[in-house]
């Protein structure tokens, strides 16, 4: 965005900024354009408020997930972004991103305690990666907002390595206590979804792994009316005594039955939340004492 002075100084070989060329055989004028890498979101007073909560944990592709992340809800009007990280302290690295988004947000950490973190061995009883840094940003909500607040919101719990569709956004808005969805990628399989019967109703779970769960469903697949959250303050995701895969059914229970949940998505036949992940880098050539700068952020 021009604004006279410096910015109109003329950059050898265009490497700032695009040229058009009105004309090729007579320039008549000349439009630059330039990136505007933060801006205010679009807000209005009549849309609720979508809060989006993200655990994010310290690793080599934390800023590319949070930055791919970042972009797609900078599309979306009436977005507040709630991202926890799990450390002992709130990091320059995540302070700068969330800074530099333009985004509206709230930075928060708390840290997973060693011995809770979850191993490889899916029979050991750690807690699954992001379980605490969930229940802090319930807490925060609850603490922030009165449960009579008129304000109308949603609550979505967005992890950083997944991929989501703008439609999605929309879809879970009009919330009114539990909204669903199918999620690609999870169990094994194309996609898993609620069972939707001609009366729009949810009775069931397509999946393979344990479709007896009380809420088999993924983290991605769900959103919760900010109301709803603030009028059941017991309702948290279960730390302790949880098999695998009943965390999301140790949040719901507390909140909902199945004949209360709201399908979205063209009644669960459209896939607008993929649960893809980045595949990790391979640094081999790193060594022990690093062969690149480690002061380089990347």
């Amino acid at each position: 965005m021009d604004d006279g002075g410096d910015s109109q100084r003329d950059l050898a070989a265009g490497l700032d900024s695009k040229e058009y060329c009105l004309s090729d055989r007579d320039i008549v004028e000349v439009v630059r354009t330039e990136y505007v890498y933060t801006r205010p979101p679009p807000w209005s007073d009549t849309l609720p408020t979508i809060h989006v909560v993200t655990p994010t944990y310290s690793r080599p592709v934390q800023k590319a997930e949070l930055t791919r992340l970042a972009n797609t809800l900078l599309h979306v009007p009436n977005l507040h972004w709630i991202l926890v990280e799990d450390s002992q302290r709130r990091t320059p690295l995540i302070t700068r991103l969330l800074r530099d988004t333009g985004l509206n947000y709230t930075h928060l950490n708390v840290e997973t305690p060693r011995n809770y973190k979850l191993r490889g061995d899916m029979r050991d009883p750690r807690i699954p990666r992001g379980t605490m840094q969930r229940n802090l940003a319930l807490r925060w909500l609850r603490e922030t907002f009165n449960k009579n607040n008129s304000q109308p919101g949603i609550v979505y719990f967005a992890d950083d390595d997944n991929t989501y569709s703008l439609e999605l956004f929309e879809e879970m808005r009009s919330t009114r206590k539990v909204s669903v969805w199918p999620v690609a990628f999870v169990g094994g399989l194309r996609y898993e979804s609620p069972k939707v019967n001609a009366a729009g109703k949810v009775y069931g779970w397509k999946t393979v792994f344990d479709p007896h769960r009380p809420f088999a469903i993924d983290m991605a697949g769900f959103a919760v009316n900010l109301r709803l959250i603030l009028q059941r303050p017991q309702a948290y995701f279960k730390l302790r005594g949880v098999k695998g895969g009943y965390q999301e059914s140790s949040l719901l229970r507390e909140l909902v039955t199945l004949s209360d949940l709201e399908p979205k998505a063209a009644n669960c036949t459209k896939i607008l939340v993929w649960h893809t992940r980045t595949e990790k880098p391979v640094l081999v050539n790193e060594g022990k004492k690093g062969f690149t700068d480690p002061n380089v952020e990347i």
